[in-house]
């Protein structure tokens, strides 16, 4: 199903990466299992902790919707993670999560339907292409490559690019510098309502897709388009 406003002069689409492209309970859900696994060290009341403040169902490898980690960062959940281990809410701890993420998540990367397609459908067809997602950039350039999407990419902008973490519009402003587009010209596309505001606060459109972990009908109506998946996006944008 499919609803919006005409998106006549768009030069540049910004895709969220989970919950979009990756699937995100097929990816995560076993990812985060084994992280958690990792970082509890064998202490099964660390773990079930964990868990509990991650909002994690670990019989069923998936989060509820309620999870910080659905839409959140590892500078959004690291310091609750750090704080629940009784470990020092550091750089280094958040990095150590992101790489040990980013492991586990290329093992268990599962894409949304037909991702490289709809890169290379939409590329030729003179769109701009880029990434912003309150994943590492490191982890997100990966999963790109991993996924066939790298060649039709402009930009990777992560929570750790320096231009700030969704909801703020800091990735999204840079991408209309760095592309010289003015930011009604570009759309984000995502399955929250980080996406929403930081497209919003940016003064870009916002195409919402159904594919995400959460319910968003109740961002419907603030979308400038509204879709069940990415793979319907080549047909509507052409």
């Amino acid at each position: 199903m499919t609803k919006g406003k005409a998106m006549g002069g768009l030069k540049a689409v910004l895709f969220d990466k989970d919950g979009t492209i990756v699937d995100f309970d097929r990816t995560w859900g076993p990812a985060a299992g084994t992280v958690i696994a990792t970082l509890a060290a064998g202490d099964a009341a660390a773990a079930a902790r964990l868990h509990e403040v991650s909002h994690f169902l670990p019989e069923e490898d998936r989060f509820l919707p309620t999870s910080p980690l659905v839409a959140g960062s590892a500078a959004h959940y690291g310091p609750l993670w750090a704080e629940t281990l009784g470990r020092a809410a550091t750089q280094d701890f958040f990095s150590l999560v992101d790489r040990l993420f980013a492991e586990a998540g290329l093992r268990h990367l599962t894409p949304i339907g037909q991702p490289k397609e709809v890169f290379t459908r939409l590329s030729a067809g003179g769109l701009d292409l880029a990434i912003v997602t309150n994943d590492a950039e490191a982890n997100a350039r990966q999963q790109a490559e991993a996924l066939g999407l790298s060649p039709y990419l402009k930009a990777v902008h992560g929570y750790d690019s320096g231009f700030g973490s969704k909801p703020a519009p800091g990735m999204v402003l840079a991408l209309a510098q760095m592309l010289g587009h003015a930011p009604d010209a570009m759309a984000v596309v995502g399955d929250s309502p980080h996406d929403l505001e930081a497209a919003r606060g940016a003064g870009a459109r916002f195409i919402l897709v159904r594919s995400g972990p959460a319910p968003v009908d109740h961002l419907a109506g603030e979308a400038d388009l509204v879709v069940d998946s990415v793979d319907d996006l080549p047909r509507l944008l052409a």
